[in-house]
Order: C-alpha cells, then structure tokens, then sequence
C-alpha cells in the first residue's frame, strides 16, 4: 500500500472522527495563543492541524513513528515541525512544550506509563499534557460492533488481537491512573462526543478490509470464508440502515500539569 493509499484507508476509518475530535479535544486541554505545542502520535495531522490553527503552525511540533503518517503530516500542516518517533522515546528536548497532547494514541502503545512519563518530561513546569482515547467498552459503535461481531465468529483470534476492549488504560479511571501515577497534578477526566457519517454499510466495511488498524490487520489475517462471516456479524451487530447514516462516538480525555520540579 502507498502512503497516500494508507492516508486514504485511515481517513475512511476512525479517521473521519478526528477533524472534530481534536477540535473538541484543544478546547478540553486549553491550549491557547502563545503555547508551543506537540503531537504525540500524530498520524496524518488531524491534530496537528488544529493545534496549528490555534497557536500557529511554527508553534507546532509532531512525532509518529510511520514514515508515511510523518509525510502526510508534512503536507497537510506546513510550518509544522514532525519528526518520526516513538511516544516511548520522544525526540524532543526536555521542558519544550507548554501543551504536549496525544489523540487516540494510548490504545497503541507498547508502554503507556512511559509514554506518559516522556510526555511530562518534554512539557515545562506547569505545561498542560492531555490525552483522549474511544470509549471502547461501549461508546465507540463502530468498533464495538465490529469487534463482537470477531468475538462471535473467531473469539481466539479477536482476544489475541485485542478486541476484548479490556486495556484499562482506556477507560476514564485508568486514564486518571496513569496520569497521576506520571506525577501530573491537577488532573482532570472528561467526555468527548463526535460523529461521521457514512455512505452505508460498505463504506464502513472498507475501512476494515483496507487493514491499516488493529482491527483492519485482523480482518485481512481472516481467510475469505471468516471474513464474509465478520461482515455478516458485522452488518447485524452494526444495525445500519440502507443507505447513508452516521454514528456518534464518545471519547475518554485526560489533562494535567507538568510539576514544577
């Protein structure tokens, strides 16, 4: 897949929600005028560019670790510094920022706790550092449907896969967790709500058989009879209309301050 296919292939998926999320997402962080700003795990920019939009883009720095997202990220938010990186290992300064944000970026990591602790360590004493993450026990339809629908028809390989919607990382207390536990102060949770509309049922469909998510590398690791059998859970579990409908997700938010020392 080239890297404008792969751009393509996540914006068709949970990236035609990130426009408005990471509007709703900066206000909920109180990023203002005269912050330097950073994008942990930016993918193809959505908050990057809003963050740009707010502060300007030469106040805005990203990191991700594909090439392809580093690239698209590149076109999308001139003026912006991106950098390929780990949210594990930031290539980024000590005390750098005064906002340091990652949208939907906690479900992926290899280390959240660390992730978490590099984020504070590259925020200035009092900098904002703020995460958001789908609600994936229940308030994310489109993955929830999707990935009962695994359950039912493959339950080995979707708990292997991590569809069991159990990394309590993900939920609004373990976000609390991990950011007290990163030394962060003045921390506080919050709810974000945001919609997509789909062309019907095959528009949704696709953005899994395009395989760029955990949940896209799962349906193409299926072999042609399992996959029609998820598309047809899917479809059930999915309830969609015929024709266009849209869906509304909600979002966890977590934000809190660098300590001073």
């Amino acid at each position: 897949m080239s890297a404008l296919d792969a751009v393509r292939a996540y914006d068709r998926h949970t990236g035609r929600y990130t426009t408005e999320l990471a509007a709703a997402f900066v206000r909920f962080a109180d990023v203002a005028l005269g912050m330097r700003a950073l994008d942990v795990g930016c993918g193809p920019g959505a908050l990057a560019a809003e963050l740009a939009g707010v502060v300007g883009a030469t106040m805005v720095s990203a990191v991700d670790p594909s090439e392809e997202f580093v690239a698209a990220c590149r076109l999308r938010v001139p003026g912006t510094e991106v950098r390929l990186g780990t949210a594990e290992d930031l290539p980024v300064d000590d005390r750098s920022f005064e906002a340091v944000l990652a949208q939907l970026v906690v479900q992926v990591l290899a280390d959240a706790p660390r992730a978490v602790r590099e984020m504070v360590r590259v925020a200035v004493p009092g900098g904002i550092v703020a995460a958001c993450v789908w609600d994936f026990q229940g308030g994310m339809p489109l993955l929830a449907a999707y990935w009962r629908a695994a359950a039912d028809v493959d339950p080995e390989g979707a708990r292997r896969a991590g569809g069991d919607g159990t990394n309590q990382a993900c939920t609004r207390g373990g976000l609390r967790q991990l950011w007290r536990e990163a030394g962060l102060e003045e921390v506080q949770t919050g709810e974000l709500s945001v919609s997509a509309d789909y062309q019907g049922f095959d528009d949704a469909w696709w953005s899994f058989t395009a395989g760029r998510s955990p949940s896209g590398v799962y349906c193409r690791s299926l072999d042609k009879q399992k996959q029609t059998e998820l598309r047809d859970e899917f479809r059930r579990r999915l309830k969609a209309p015929e024709g266009p409908f849209s869906l509304t997700a909600r979002a966890w938010s977590v934000r809190g301050r660098a300590p001073a020392a």
